[in-house]
């Protein structure tokens, strides 16, 4: 009898230790569900702010995909409410998917172009002319540099991301005092910059370095934005990030594949960019046309091979 009261009190702390197994992992469901339906909620938000956005989706035909790197073309443009505009911001972010390395290739909006069935002029002025499509014809055209994809954002777009993704601000160490022509006073120092003072650091040209410090800037901007993107303290804004991101900005891509690739970037944790500027130092001179006005002139083979080495792909 003792012995039948002994083994029945020996089996009772297994179904007490159940029972907290239990518990904790319906906490653990309980969990998962309210952060889902919080992610969902903050989605939705993010895509109901986005519906009013009036860049269209263009027709664009990318290169074929050959191996795990993949080009995008990325462009901010300021259209003001105008039908056409020029493109402030061009960049080519070249991704690795393989190890998750990213570079960076800012070109100078006033490079002398061979345009595509038109006159030489600007780079900037292709978007111009006939969107997005003619100015990838035409860094193809220059460069052999193949191009995927492509994502385009407003300025005032822009401005509404970054309040999305960093509510607090993003800390950005402005080198100088800065307000002519951005819309906004900066002082020197380490600052939390909003959407718009971010926008206006990113665009500031009235110095001596001109365009070539605007340049340097954007990137720094991008490598900031890069950073909030990781933080663990904003993942809880990604979720009304990404829903905001399929209408503030326009790709190529459907809804379900941005998603996929922005997961995917996340997914592998720590992203490297490295960043470089076409064209590079010693490449180019400035030269005053009727048509164009002032522009610059580049040695296009020698900066094609430097794209060559720098992004690590063959070059047409």
């Amino acid at each position: 009898m003792e012995e039948q009261e002994y083994t029945r009190r020996s089996q009772r702390p297994p179904k007490r230790r159940l029972r907290k197994g239990r518990a904790f992992f319906t906490l653990l469901v309980l969990c998962v569900i309210v952060l889902a339906a919080y992610s969902v909620m903050q989605y939705r938000s993010g895509l109901k702010l986005a519906n009013a956005t009036n860049i269209a989706q263009e027709d664009f035909t990318g290169d074929t995909v050959a191996g795990d790197i993949e080009n995008y073309l990325i462009l901010g443009v300021d259209t003001r409410g105008e039908e056409k505009s020029r493109t402030d911001t061009m960049m080519v972010l070249s991704w690795n998917k393989a190890n998750n390395d990213m570079k960076l290739v800012s070109f100078m909006r006033d490079i002398y172009a061979d345009i595509p069935g038109y006159q030489s002029y600007k780079l900037n002025t292709a978007y111009y002319l006939d969107g997005v499509q003619l100015l990838k014809d035409t860094l193809t055209h220059m460069f052999g540099l193949p191009i995927h994809h492509y994502a385009l954002i407003d300025f005032k777009n822009f401005e509404a991301l970054v309040d999305i993704l960093a509510p607090n601000g993003v800390e950005m160490d402005v080198e100088k005092d800065m307000s002519e022509h951005i819309d906004v006073e900066l002082k020197q120092g380490v600052h939390h910059l909003n959407g718009k003072e971010l926008l206006g650091y990113a665009r500031f040209r009235q110095d001596e370095e001109g365009d070539f410090g605007r340049v340097a800037r954007q990137q720094k901007v991008i490598e900031a934005l890069k950073t909030e993107l990781l933080t663990p303290t904003n993942m809880l804004h990604l979720p009304k990030f990404i829903g905001a991101a399929q209408g503030y900005i326009t790709t190529d891509y459907s809804s379900a594949e941005e998603m996929k690739q922005v997961l995917k970037l996340l997914s592998k944790g720590k992203v490297n960019i490295e960043k470089a500027t076409i064209p590079i130092e010693g490449s180019y001179q400035f030269q005053n046309f009727s048509h164009a006005g002032d522009s610059i002139v580049i040695d296009i083979e020698q900066n094609k091979d430097f794209l060559r080495d720098f992004l690590g792909i063959p070059l047409e």
